[in-house]
C-alpha cells in the first residue's frame, strides 16, 4: 500500500472532472500512480451522487489512498469542476486533466519542471514541437486547429494550443484571474490562458500526443453552443491583442515520450 502524503508536503493537485467514467477512471488512476514520483493528490470531481464513477473509485481507494472524490456544488460544467477542485486542492500547483485522454499524463513531470523554473501556467500543445492529436470528432479537430492558428496569427499569441484542456497553474493565480465562462465544454481553459497572457504571466508549453476517448464514453461536443462560447473568448483576445503581444515569456520542454 502506498503511503499517504501529508497535505503540507504536496507539490501537485490533479483535478479529474468525471461524468460516468467508470472505465476510463480505472485506467487513468493506474497510469498516474505508476508514473508520478512527486507528492500529489488526485481530486475526482463529480456532479451527481449516482455517478457510475463513484463505485469504481471506492473500490480502488485502498490501493490508491491519495485519491479523493469531491462533490461539485457549484453546478455542472468544467468551470465549476475547477472551482470545486481548487477549493479543496492542497497542492502548490493545480493540473486539469480529462479522464478520457491518457496522453497528457505522460507529460506531467515535464510540466512540473517548467513550473519549478518559474512558470505561472503551463499548457500542453497538440499542434507544435512534435505534438499530435489523434481520434475524436473530425469537425472538432478541424475547428480546434484552425482556431488556434488564426488566433495566434491575429493576436500574436505565444502559445500554439490555447484550447486544449490540459493546463497546470499555480493555485494562487485564481485569486488574480476571475473565470467567467459559461459551463460549455472546455471554454474556460481558453479564457484562463488568454487572461494569463494579458496579465503578463510567465507561460510554458509541453507537446503531447493526445488520443481522444481511447476507451468508451461519449463526448459532450455540440458545435453550436461550443462555437458560440469559444468565439466569445476569441473576440475577447482580439480586443486585447496589444496586451497579448507584450508578453513573450514562454518556456518549452520536449518530453522523452514525444522526442522519441
Amino acid at each position: 500500500m502506498k503511503k499517504i502524503v501529508k497535505p503540507n508536503s504536496l507539490k501537485l493537485s490533479i483535478l479529474l472532472p468525471v461524468r460516468n467514467e467508470g472505465i476510463n477512471i480505472k485506467l487513468m488512476l493506474k497510469i498516474l500512480e505508476s508514473i508520478l514520483n512527486i507528492p500529489h493528490e488526485i481530486l475526482i470531481i463529480y456532479d451527481d451522487r449516482k455517478d457510475e464513477t463513484l463505485p469504481v473509485i471506492k473500490s480502488m481507494r485502498t490501493n490508491y489512498p491519495n485519491i479523493q472524490p469531491v462533490l461539485n456544488k457549484f453546478g455542472r460544467g468544467i468551470i465549476n469542476a475547477i472551482k470545486a477542485g481548487a477549493n479543496q486542492a492542497k497542492g502548490e500547483y493545480i493540473l486539469i486533466l480529462a479522464v478520457d485522454d491518457v496522453g497528457p499524463a505522460l507529460a506531467i513531470e515535464d510540466m512540473v519542471a517548467l513550473m519549478d523554473r518559474g512558470c505561472d501556467l503551463v499548457s500542453c500543445t497538440r499542434y507544435s514541437h512534435g505534438g499530435r492529436r489523434l481520434g475524436g470528432s473530425l469537425v472538432q479537430s478541424i475547428l480546434s486547429q484552425a482556431g488556434n492558428k488564426v488566433f495566434s496569427f491575429l493576436c500574436g499569441s505565444i502559445l500554439s494550443d490555447l484550447t486544449t484542456g490540459f493546463k497546470m497553474f499555480r493555485k494562487d493565480i485564481l485569486e488574480i484571474i476571475s473565470l467567467e465562462s459559461k459551463p460549455i465544454g472546455w471554454a474556460v481553459v481558453f479564457e484562463l490562458v488568454i487572461k494569463a497572457q494579458i496579465k503578463g504571466m510567465k507561460l510554458g508549453e509541453v507537446p503531447i500526443i493526445s488520443i481522444d476517448r481511447l476507451y468508451g464514453g461519449k463526448s459532450s461536443f455540440s458545435i453550436g453552443p461550443w462555437f458560440k462560447e469559444y468565439m466569445r473568448w476569441f473576440l475577447y483576445g482580439i480586443l486585447n491583442v496589444r496586451s497579448l503581444r507584450r508578453n513573450k515569456k514562454t518556456l518549452v520542454r520536449i518530453p522523452k515520450s514525444v522526442a522519441l
